[in-house]
């Protein structure tokens, strides 16, 4: 961050905190975030208190479906008044003159959520039984905000049907892609053909998996960007969470790579959630694998449209054929074992 970009956040944020001798004494980018950039700052009180917070702003290319960050700071704050363990909102910037993109700025919190390192960490959270339970717990009062809300007006009207209409966003993605991709198309055709009958939407939060989670060896410390939440059918954050492709080569451990399913359910319960129907789940976790793949191919194509130069972007969609390999599998043996049953 230059000087002088430096200087006009540090005055807003003086503005904003209402100290006109705050400082920033540390603005250091922080790793992770292939939508949105992190920084780290540290800021000093004119009473010479100090603090860490992480100002969160958009890099030069986005995802469509994801939110600004005036809308993520509303998400942050509505589950923060729900009871949900994130870092607390502090202030929300519209104006890009400051940083050239709007931004929000929350309180920094301690942890790890480097996937690669969280998976085989067997003390994480306590012990995985607990982490998977927390997990549960924290899915389970996201869900329990529901339309309408008056804070989340940009959420729009909810979905009549969330399956079909994950289906026709899907069919959106795939016609705007590059390259055709059949398997990906098949996989479709299987769930809009298997859809569960639709039920009362929630707030999802669209991305809740391994890596979008904030750890320490005793607790969960918070959950991760909400850019995605959108109302919808809550077995779908429950799917995502368990999708083979997020948990990060520890399969045995189906909720994330973390901990077993059962405890998950177990929390989500606890919480007061509704028993999770396991053939909802199912489908749920059939559709992340193609979702997966499209935002995989939306991240690519923000390289190859000259947009946005990165080796990171340009290898996403490299992932595109084990999801593809997988979908070809599990319809097969959904398919089968409905014939069978017939």
């Amino acid at each position: 961050m230059d000087d002088a970009r430096r200087e006009r956040l540090r005055a807003w944020l003086a503005h904003a905190a209402g100290d006109p001798a705050l400082g920033v004494a540390t603005a250091e980018r922080l790793a992770g975030g292939a939508i949105q950039q992190n920084w780290g700052l540290t800021v000093r009180f004119g009473d010479g208190r100090e603090d860490r917070w992480v100002l969160r702003t958009d890099n030069a290319a986005t995802l469509a479906a994801s939110h600004g960050r005036i809308e993520e700071y509303a998400l942050l704050r509505a589950a923060h008044d729900a009871g949900v363990t994130v870092a607390t909102p502090l202030f929300a910037c519209p104006d890009a003159e400051v940083l050239g993109a709007p931004f929000l700025v929350m309180r920094r919190v301690d942890g790890i959520a480097a996937a690669h390192r969280v998976v085989k960490w067997e003390a994480v959270g306590g012990g995985r039984e607990q982490a998977a339970r927390a997990m549960g717990r924290e899915l389970a009062r996201i869900h329990a905000i529901r339309p309408p809300r008056q804070d989340l007006p940009f959420l729009g009207t909810p979905p009549d049907d969330p399956c079909l209409a994950f289906c026709e966003a899907q069919e959106r993605a795939l016609d705007a892609a590059r390259d055709p991709h059949p398997i990906l198309e098949w996989g479709l055709r299987h769930l809009r053909r298997t859809a569960p009958a639709p039920l009362a939407a929630v707030l999802c939060h669209n991305d809740f998996r391994t890596g979008n989670i904030l750890w320490t060896d005793t607790h969960l410390a918070a959950v991760l960007d909400w850019e995605f939440a959108a109302w919808g059918d809550p077995h779908a954050d429950l799917g995502w969470l368990c999708a083979r492709c997020w948990r990060f080569g520890n399969l045995a451990m189906e909720a994330g790579g973390v901990g077993p399913r059962a405890a998950l359910y177990a929390g989500y319960r606890e919480a007061g959630g509704e028993l999770p129907d396991p053939e909802r789940v199912a489908w749920w976790e059939l559709a992340a694998h193609l979702r997966w793949a499209t935002i995989a191919l939306a991240q690519g194509e923000r390289h190859l449209s000259g947009r946005e130069p990165s080796l990171e972007l340009a290898l996403t969609p490299h992932i595109v054929p084990e999801l593809e390999w997988h979908l070809l599998a599990e319809v097969a043996r959904r398919e089968a074992l409905a014939e069978r049953a017939a």
